[in-house]
């Protein structure tokens, strides 16, 4: 996909449109799914008399301890949309499980362009569209690490002392209780690694958690040189800044990952770095080891969704495949780590 298109939703994940319309006091033209992701699930309301909406709630079924918390990514974007442009505003908040099942909230939809599993023909007819869609993407990571803790009373969003520690113990645990029978036994010296080898923290910033291609918005009409949102907050807080950086460089250039920006005319690793650290003023020497704390991160995420997939708490048979990628992703980790 291309696109913020929104599709047919998908069987078993309806939402209860009359407990919908009687919270809202409005009645509803259609309710359509966006099909991307693979964790909260994502829809786009059109309401009676045009308007639009984006809702979002916690996947179906039993879930982790403090994960999927829409109530805390609805309070972080309305501390953050009103100093960072990209972010969405919400526009309503919903702490009453009895109305959907959990809890959920309603975000300003925008509108734009996704890039996922390939560049639409109209972007890639435009004059060097990936070193200016990288170069946008970058600027807007860089714009989020500059925002003014102190100045605009965000510490309260996070406790960044100690962070990178309990990023470790915290993913740790949480692939401890996402084991299966085919669990690879070798991300064990990768855990042993990493809790070896905590390196000293830069200065606390803004962290969204899980920056990367498919989680920003183009701006539309071929608009390529500017970011029109950046979506999935739910795990944003504060911490050391690396920690997006390192998770965002694993998506972006190991071609495991990738689907696209490995290749010509995307920035490379060292440009990506460079750029960011231009732009930031940030310290990046230390990224070997927030690298190599991605690719766990990504793979301990993959892990919890096989993990419920195994036990029947979800029957979306993209799941399937997931403990083969958990695999490849505890080999780059090794890799990375040694």
């Amino acid at each position: 996909m291309t696109s913020d298109s929104a599709a047919p939703i998908r069987p078993g994940e309806e939402l209860d449109l009359r407990a919908l319309e009687l919270y809202l006091g409005s009645p509803l033209g259609s309710v359509r799914q966006f099909p991307g992701g693979h964790s909260n699930l994502t829809y786009l309301l059109t309401f009676a008399n045009g308007e639009e909406a984006v809702l979002r709630r916690a996947p179906l079924g039993p879930v982790a301890p403090k994960a999927h918390d829409m109530v805390r990514e609805a309070r972080i974007l309305e501390a953050v949309s009103p100093l960072f442009p990209p972010a969405p505003k919400p526009l309503r908040i919903c702490e009453d499980p009895a109305i959907l099942g959990v809890p959920f909230f309603l975000m300003e939809r925008r509108a734009g362009t996704i890039l996922r599993t390939e560049v639409p023909p109209k972007i890639a007819a435009l004059p060097n569209y990936a070193e200016r869609i990288s170069a946008a993407f970058v600027a807007c990571l860089a714009e989020l690490h500059r925002i003014d803790l102190a100045a605009n009373n965000l510490a309260r969003l996070g406790k960044p002392d100690g962070f990178v520690e309990r990023q470790v113990r915290g993913w740790t645990d949480r692939w401890n209780r996402a084991r299966t029978d085919d669990t690879p036994p070798e991300m064990d010296t990768v855990i042993a690694w990493l809790a070896a080898s905590l390196p000293q923290s830069n200065a606390a910033t803004l962290v969204h958690n899980d920056f990367k291609l498919d989680n920003v918005m183009l701006a539309g009409d071929g608009a390529i040189d500017r970011v029109e949102a950046v979506l999935d907050w739910e795990m944003a807080t504060i911490g050391d800044p690396m920690i997006d950086l390192g998770l965002t460089l694993c998506y972006w250039t190991h071609s495991s990952f990738s689907t696209f920006t490995a290749g010509p005319g995307w920035y490379t690793r060292d440009q990506f770095l460079h750029h960011y650290a231009r732009l930031s003023g940030q310290d990046v020497r230390d990224i070997r080891f927030h690298e190599t704390l991605g690719v766990f991160k990504l793979a301990v995420i993959l892990q919890q969704i096989y993990f419920r997939y195994r036990r029947g708490q979800t029957q979306d048979e993209r799941f399937a495949q997931f403990g083969g990628r958990v695999a490849a992703l505890t080999s780059k980790a090794l890799e990375l780590s040694r």
